[in-house]
């Protein structure tokens, strides 16, 4: 198997341990530029940083909801339903 069919498959794996990669590099570029703006005294680099952290967070998380909650709890009451 190669890495990049080993990293698909991880990734479309339902265990859930695979955020969403776009949402995560946004919060993880927002959490850096908030480090340099609050270093460097910037208050425009930190506060724009800190609302792309927040934004990458939250939308990870819901996507993540998205992808794998729902998607698993829809099989279940299906199979219950049978």
């Amino acid at each position: 198997m190669s890495l990049r069919t080993g990293l698909l498959a991880l990734h479309r794996n339902e265990a859930g341990h695979v955020w969403a990669s776009g949402p995560a590099l946004l919060g993880a570029a927002g959490a850096i530029a908030l480090g340099f703006g609050a270093a460097n005294d910037t208050g425009w680099l930190a506060i724009t940083g800190g609302i792309a952290c927040g934004i990458g967070i939250l939308a990870g998380s819901l996507l993540h909801h998205a992808r794998f909650d729902w998607q698993t709890w829809k099989r279940l009451d299906d199979l219950e339903k049978k």
